[in-house]
């Protein structure tokens, strides 16, 4: 019995489910307004229209999973009315001009995108109780400078200690350095905040949400307590939130955008030169050292600069390890 030859009539053909023809043309959307982004949280996106119209919506498949972050100005279609039970969608993301990320795995070098479009970052440190971290200064500034982001020091607590007098290497830099107390009218700080979006950022613990609760009253932040043993704050914060300013929700009054207490903030997404590049004051130190250093050896231009003449000044010594370790250099 001989084999059977096939030819191209053989073959069965799924019938298309749909009569409609496939097309690439993608909509424009150009219906679509314009809303920031105040909240993200898992399936719902929370934004707000320039007329101050509060919005849930869900974003379209083709954006992504992780296309949207506070901060971010979007294009929506839909029910756009506000009313309860009404669901919009997100069909387009305007450009970010800048953004706050941090490395959340650094062998892989995996960067998140935490807020996007932000003017100030507020840098929020307690004179004590929890004792601040330089080292987690440090890596705030170099994110804001690398993006361009005007960054301010906020220390709180300066009734219960005296801001540790690292932070006058700061100023040199030309960062503002604003002393806080609780009861405080933080008329300054408003002043800096005014027809801004500003970014609040530290440990838990330091003051955010009572900052907060001062500066936009109609939030209802709550408050958490600082473990009197460990002496870390409790997140009182799961999400980023942006808050406005004024009652009014006018986007051109300000806005302020709370953060999560941030216990790790990694820099592998950002290139090493970058990061020495932020502190104007040891990039100078820097251009003195051989081609290629490590910065881990002893010849290096720092090691020197920070024991000029054989004796460690305990300050400059205190820089550089800093240093080191954004740059994640370990020595022997």
């Amino acid at each position: 019995m001989s084999a059977r030859q096939f030819d191209e009539s053989d073959v069965k053909i799924r019938p298309s489910r749909s009569t409609r023809p496939r097309s690439k043309d993608r909509p424009s959307h150009s219906e679509a307004i314009t809303a920031l982004v105040t909240t993200v949280d898992r399936g719902r996106t929370t934004c707000i229209t320039d007329e101050g119209t509060i919005l849930t919506t869900m974003k379209s498949r083709e954006l992504g999973p992780k296309s949207v972050v506070v901060g971010d100005f979007v294009g929506i279609v839909g029910d756009i009315s506000g009313t309860p039970g009404s669901l919009a969608r997100i069909v387009t993301v305007q450009d970010r001009k800048n953004s706050l990320s941090r490395t959340v795995d650094d062998v892989a070098k995996v960067e998140r995108t935490i807020v996007a479009n932000i003017d100030q970052l507020v840098i929020v440190v307690a004179a004590t109780n929890p004792e601040p971290r330089r080292g987690l200064i440090d890596r705030f500034l170099v994110s804001a400078f690398h993006e361009g982001i005007a960054p301010i020091i906020l220390v709180t607590k300066v009734d219960l200690g005296e801001p540790p007098v690292f932070l006058d290497e700061y100023r040199a830099l030309g960062v503002r350095v604003l002393p806080t107390k609780k009861g405080a009218e933080l008329s300054e700080l408003r002043e800096s905040l005014h027809a801004k979006t500003s970014v609040l950022v530290g440990h838990s613990g330091v003051g955010k949400s009572t900052l907060i609760n001062v500066l936009v009253p109609h939030a209802e932040r709550v408050i958490g307590e600082v473990n009197e043993v460990t002496g870390r704050g409790r997140h009182t914060s799961s999400s980023a939130i942006a808050l406005p300013l004024s009652p009014s929700l006018k986007l051109s009054d300000g806005w302020i955008i709370d953060t999560p207490g941030i216990r790790a903030f990694g820099l592998a997404h950002i290139d090493p030169n970058r990061i020495i590049a932020a502190f104007s004051n040891l990039s100078e130190v820097v251009l003195q050292c051989m081609p290629n250093c490590s910065h881990a050896v002893e010849g290096c231009a720092l090691t020197r600069w920070a024991a000029p003449n054989g004796e460690v000044i305990p300050e400059r010594q205190q820089r550089i390890e800093s240093l080191r370790s954004l740059l994640e250099i370990k020595l022997d």
